[in-house]
């Protein structure tokens, strides 16, 4: 009989791992310093690769609640190993699990509360579900006074763009184009240049109505991959 991991199992294995060095930097890169957007988060400086291969070892024998039970914690590597374990279980499961993590994943966003929590899961598990479904609840995240919310919305439709589908990157762009909050301006630039990495026409004639009220990181990030020229013409307004 398959013996189940628990939380505290997960939990101890990072606690093993952990660097209170390193901590200190993932603290200041995701800026859970005061006056950060991700003040009041914790980190124990385990490394992504690390919380990856803990996540493979134990998807199988964590359940879903043990997993919703390790989103909930104070601590960032535990949260975002929680979210690479969804995503395994999402990419293997049947339809019931595949529909029990999305629902799971989307009562849960105040705890994917920085932008390396919603760009591990939000391409991964929301828009996978969304692609042959309603997508109203992105409106209704792209709509909400959270900011990570609304990260969610855009980047999920990375997962559109790669079966080919630019209309929701482009209508969330729309309605985020003057986003308050950095993090989603930049993740609007970042969909839009994925979609000219796909579709460069398509993306020009997004970005040849809107690039001049765009803004400037957002026009920066979405034509990254133009050549030289064409990325001085649109940022000297000469397209």
């Amino acid at each position: 009989m398959q013996v189940m991991a628990t939380t505290a199992d997960v939990r101890r294995e990072l606690a093993s791992l952990a660097d209170p060095h390193r901590a200190e930097r993932v603290s200041r890169f995701l800026q859970m310093t005061p006056g950060g957007y991700g003040e009041g988060d914790r980190a124990i400086g385990v490394t992504v690769p690390e919380q990856r291969r803990v996540a493979a070892r134990y998807w199988r024998e964590l359940s879903l609640a043990g997993t919703t039970q390790l989103l909930g914690s104070t601590v960032h590597e535990e949260r975002l190993t929680a979210l690479f374990i969804l995503v395994r279980r999402f990419a293997k499961g049947d339809e019931a699990e595949r529909s029990q993590i999305f629902h799971i994943t989307l009562a849960n966003t105040g705890r994917i509360n920085n932008w390396d929590l919603v760009d591990s899961s939000a391409p991964y598990i929301v828009g996978p579900w969304l692609i042959d479904k309603d997508r109203s609840v992105l409106d209704r995240l792209a709509e909400s006074s959270l900011v990570w919310d609304r990260r969610i919305a855009i980047m999920a439709t990375f997962a559109f763009i790669k079966a080919g589908d630019f209309q929701w990157t482009f209508r969330l762009s729309d309605q985020l184009l003057h986003d308050p909050h950095d993090l989603v301006r930049k993740a609007v630039g970042w969909m839009l240049r994925e979609v000219g990495n796909r579709d460069r026409a398509a993306e020009e004639e997004f970005l040849e109505r809107r690039y001049r009220v765009m803004p400037r990181v957002t026009l920066r990030y979405a034509i990254e991959k133009l050549d030289p020229q064409r990325r001085r013409d649109y940022l000297s307004g000469a397209v």
